[in-house]
């Protein structure tokens, strides 16, 4: 697929993975629509670049996005509602693990309440993560949800053919989701990355070149690309 020209939108575009992507795509021709519940953001570019608030878990507001918005041919989501319960399963507030689902919900509503506005041959990406094949104590939440989105991709894949949706699995990434600064950050990534087979935090342009790769290659469906950095070596 050439991407330009195409009509994309990207829910979680101002931020991270979300914003790098809805640059890569401004670059390479696309027009896009950064999606997300604050827009403001002054790093987006200006050219080819629409910002919108909308809370992807409100399907009132979602529908009336896409009907106004709409319609479009590429849809990336990388949104994370708030709320990742992390900690010991036994001890973990359950209320809390129902929440980070907010995510796997979030997913299905744009997927849903968008497919009356793409176009017959739309390309979709969604974020899955690395803790959905390798969870480590303290974040069986995450990799439950992890498991889910994954599960989502592939099941939809052959109902809404010839359109394509697939996943991109992250490793640690340096995003504003780790709220860690200065030399506590560099500890962090340090702990987290240090025993990958490439011991450093991705960069979010790093995963959004994967996602791009997916949105143009025609023959990809149902699949999920890594981009971990080893994490899910031994």
């Amino acid at each position: 697929m050439n991407l330009k020209g195409k009509r994309a939108v990207v829910f979680g575009g101002t931020s991270g993975i979300g914003l790098a992507t809805v640059k890569q795509l401004a670059a390479a021709g696309a027009s896009v629509t950064a999606a997300s519940r604050s827009a403001e953001e002054r790093s987006i570019p200006d050219e080819g670049v629409i910002r919108r608030s909308v809370d992807i878990l409100d399907r009132d507001a979602l529908s009336s996005f896409y009907g106004e918005a709409g319609p479009f041919d590429l849809m990336v989501n990388t949104a994370v509602p708030a709320g990742r319960e992390q900690g010991p399963f036994a001890e973990m507030n359950l209320d809390g693990f129902q929440a980070t689902f907010n995510k796997l919900w979030g997913y299905v509503n744009t997927v849903h309440l968008g497919l009356p506005h793409f176009s017959e041959q739309a390309s979709l990406v969604l974020v899955s993560g690395f803790p959905a094949r390798k969870c480590k104590p303290g974040g069986s939440a995450i990799s439950t949800v992890g498991n889910a989105v994954e599960g989502f991709v592939r099941a939809i894949a052959p109902e809404i053919a010839p359109r394509r949706i697939n996943a991109v699995s992250p490793g640690m990434i340096d995003t504003p989701l780790f709220p860690q600064e200065g030399h506590e950050r560099e500890e962090f990534f340090d702990l987290t990355t240090g025993d990958h087979s490439i011991p450093r935090p991705g960069l979010p342009r790093e995963v959004a070149e994967a996602i791009l790769f997916l949105l143009r290659n025609d023959f990809t469906t149902g699949t999920i690309v890594d981009v971990d950095g080893g994490a899910l070596l031994p």
